[in-house]
């Protein structure tokens, strides 16, 4: 009698995947909001995210500073807006400001880092999607490598300023003289649609556990956070489990052929993301799951990121001329300076940042712990021992 054959497993249709992949992207959105906004409420309700950014006139402690508060609240859309609310109330100079957003511009990059965490499990994956995180942090950092050193050195050389104040360096001269000759006008600040979209879900969770938590606003935040942190590995789990097999065929020549099919249209793609999104924490993090699952190639992924930095200046500068003030609109386009230096620079050196973003993943994939030592050193270890030491021989 012949053995009964297995009967096969009957494969999910293509729009069965989709439709999961979208609802999984959706909560995938939220999380990234609802964990921001948590973390946002500890800052507002502490007081020290404003104390550590205006501290002082040393440019170090600026970048530290900014550095370590964009990497808590995953936001550099926030500590933009942060610094150049104090530069317009004058609690902070329009010299110091400069330095502080290149290091929001380095912390911004823990998010990708975070997201691509949810795939260790998979080390082909986890390598991929750790390389493509690391394709925003390693030219952000090589870039505030480059011009914070010179920023700092033609500020010393330009001497005391008329009232004796310190000198500004050629970024920050750059772009006062553009703000001078530019002239904007006010512009209305624009409204993210993913904000939009995320808001039923984000404000259900906001009240659920203000309410639990009554009067304790910390508390509150921190479970915000969590469940945002929670929600994050969730969501991505099932953007993961749903990009693959028919629908990552189907994705790959969508985006091999059309979205992704050389580097300009990789590099208009991540710009117009980020301007739609108002957030490169969005639109870089939404990159990783998709460029680990394999349906965009990493050599696309690099000009993608380049487009995000430049996307993400857009939203800074609406921001600075929704009330315009002379200093904040230069913080605005010294930012924009920044990042159009960073794509000039690095894109045609961009074998230097690929190989170091290849070679750090393949590290991390062999040894995971490698994975946390750099996110712990970069975004948390570097930033407070700078401050501490900065604050004892400088102070």
């Amino acid at each position: 009698m012949a053995t009964p054959s297995l009967k096969a497993v009957k494969e999910r249709p293509f729009w069965w995947h989709a439709m999961w992949a979208l609802v999984a992207l959706y909560f995938f959105l939220c999380a990234i909001n609802i964990m921001g906004g948590g973390l946002k409420v500890i800052g507002k309700n502490t007081d020290w995210l404003q104390t550590a950014i205006a501290q002082g006139d040393n440019p170090l402690v600026a970048l530290l500073a900014a550095v370590l508060v964009t990497s808590i609240v995953q936001s550099s859309s926030f500590t933009t807006s942060l610094i150049i609310t104090l530069v317009a109330a004058q609690e902070m100079s329009v010299r110091t400001a400069v330095f502080a957003v290149m290091g929001a511009n380095i912390g911004t990059s823990i998010t990708g880092i975070i997201v691509s965490l949810g795939t260790m499990r998979i080390r082909r994956q986890f390598r991929r999607s750790y390389c493509t995180a690391l394709m925003h942090a390693v030219p952000n950092v090589m870039t505030v490598l480059l011009l914070f050193p010179l920023e700092w050195a033609t500020s010393v050389f330009a001497g005391k300023g008329p009232n004796g104040e310190p000198g500004v360096g050629v970024l920050t001269s750059l772009a006062q003289w553009l703000t001078n000759a530019i002239g904007l006008g006010e512009i209305g600040k624009g409204t993210s649609p993913v904000k939009v979209i995320t808001k039923p879900v984000v404000d259900t969770v906001k009240d659920v556990i203000g309410w639990v938590t009554e009067d304790a606003a910390v508390l509150g935040g921190v479970l915000i956070a969590v469940v945002g942190l929670v929600t994050l590995f969730c969501g991505l789990a099932g953007l993961v489990k749903n990009l693959k097999g028919a629908m990552l065929s189907k994705m790959e020549g969508l985006f091999s052929k059309v979205i992704f099919r050389n580097d300009f249209f990789a590099w208009l793609s991540g710009l117009g993301t980020t301007i739609a999104v108002q957030s490169s924490s969005v639109s870089t993090s939404l990159m990783v799951p998709i460029a680990g699952a394999g349906a965009v190639k990493l050599r696309r992924v690099f000009p993608y990121m380049l487009g995000c930095n430049i996307g993400t200046t857009v939203t800074g500068v609406l921001a600075a001329t929704a009330n315009p003030t002379a200093g904040a609109v230069s913080v605005a386009i010294a930012h924009v300076l920044f990042n159009i230096t960073d794509n000039l620079v690095w894109y045609p050196l961009r074998m230097f940042p690929i190989r170091i973003s290849k070679w750090l993943s393949s590290l991390a994939a062999t040894k995971r712990k490698h994975a946390f030592i750099f996110l712990a050193t970069v975004f948390l270890i570097v930033p407070v021992i700078g401050l501490v030491i900065t604050e004892i021989f400088f102070f």
